[in-house]
């Protein structure tokens, strides 16, 4: 444990129970304690991965001075307040999307930055080798990068879930799906600089009034498009991201969850990694880049993290990441409530 960053862990949810796994599973992180309003969840959280601490409040334990950071993972509604006051404590924060707004992505980063303290979305596929492999790669593979396609379906209509609460969840599989998809642009189409125009589509489930299918297109000054697909009644899983170059197409089908070590899936045999295509190749022809990694991207981001604790170098580079990432999602969003 000496050395480790100390985590505690704010809600017991599935995401929560996820990113406890991570934790243990990280060599430079350990959980010090798990907050939660639900004495029952609190204990068999703890039970369930060895949690000697256990707070009734996230208020209380964010006083305590054995932890270095916390992990929120709570409904999007409270994440600010938690994140915030987290920051007033000194501990650096760790936080799961989705998020009300760009403004409020913008109080945590500014309350980290004035308390000196790191601030990380808990976005998975940035920290899985093949994403920094494509980053090194796609000019040299694919041209300029200047078209992005994603879908991102999952086959989830249990309209008890969180996800379908419209006061707790407001912008329904917009903010838990769509985020992947523009965090695509973020990380790959450096070309997409100023927004042009956002064009979206929503279907709303007839029962809740959430949205749980969405559609558009996002086109930047310069020529640089995305066109995207997200939702939860696709009986599918799909997880397809193309990016188009001038010169080729890097292809993926798990760019969100790889089909290896994704927490929904875990297929040791299979090859992660990412497709080439150029010119007129035909399938035979198509070249397959491994990109192997001996660790689940959940437990890759937690030894990020972890790391980012200790410095403060790379801070703005995740946090204007979070930012610009929530940004393009906002005018998503505005797009629909026009």
């Amino acid at each position: 444990m000496n050395n480790k960053v100390r985590i505690g862990i704010v809600g017991t949810g599935m995401i929560a129970n996820v990113l406890a796994k991570a934790i243990v599973d990280a060599d430079n992180a350990v959980i010090a304690a798990i907050s939660s309003r639900s004495p029952e969840n609190a204990k068999e959280f703890s039970q369930t991965h060895n949690i000697e601490k256990v707070f009734s409040s996230w208020q209380e334990m964010m006083k305590w001075q054995d932890i270095d950071a916390v992990y929120i993972g709570v409904p999007t509604i409270a994440k600010e307040e938690i994140a915030l006051e987290a920051a007033k404590h000194g501990k650096h924060i760790l936080v799961d999307k989705p998020f009300t707004s760009y403004d409020s992505v913008k109080r945590m980063t500014e309350a980290a930055r004035l308390n000196n303290v790191a601030f990380m979305d808990a976005t998975h596929f940035v920290h899985h080798p093949r994403t920094q492999c494509i980053q090194d790669n796609i000019t040299s593979q694919i041209g300029d990068a200047q078209a992005i396609v994603s879908s991102f379906f999952f086959p989830f209509l249990d309209r008890s879930n969180i996800r379908y609460n419209t006061q707790l969840e407001p912008t329904g599989a917009l903010g838990d799906m769509a985020w992947y998809s523009v965090r695509a642009i973020v990380e790959y189409l450096p070309s997409a600089k100023i927004i042009k125009d956002v064009k979206t589509f929503v279907q709303r489930d007839t029962q809740t009034n959430a949205i749980y299918r969405a559609a558009g297109l996002i086109t930047f000054e310069g020529g640089a498009t995305s066109t995207w697909n997200i939702g939860y009644n696709a009986g599918v899983c799909i997880m397809d991201l193309d990016i188009l170059g001038t010169e080729g197409l890097i292809k993926m089908d798990d760019f969100v969850l790889d089909w290896s070590k994704g927490f929904a899936f875990d297929d040791d045999s299979h090859q992660v990694g990412y497709t080439l295509r150029k010119q007129m190749a035909t399938p035979k022809e198509f070249e397959f880049i491994k990109t192997p990694s001996s660790k689940a991207q959940t437990t890759l981001m937690v030894e990020y993290f972890a790391n980012l604790t200790n410095s403060m170098e790379l801070h703005e580079e995740q946090m204007t990441k979070s930012e610009r990432t929530q940004y393009l999602l906002d005018a998503i969003v505005n797009s629909v409530m026009e």
